[in-house]
């Protein structure tokens, strides 16, 4: 899959307690089978920690 949507996300972080860091986002995504791509963007995302979903949004879509 080429493209990740929101709701994509969304499946790759079901469980996910925040605070959390990114690894633990990471390792989450990685449990849940999400897609390699989506996997990727969080691994290179520029923050180290993230207070919720919508900040996680925000890093993998920019916007």
């Amino acid at each position: 899959m080429a493209d990740i949507s929101p709701i994509d996300l969304q499946k790759a972080l079901k469980g996910a307690e925040y605070p959390s860091s990114r690894d633990d986002l990471v390792a989450l995504a990685e449990g849940n089978g999400a897609d390699d791509t989506l996997v990727t963007k969080l691994r290179s995302a520029s923050a180290d920690q993230f207070d919720g979903p919508d900040e996680v949004q925000k890093t993998v879509f920019g916007n």
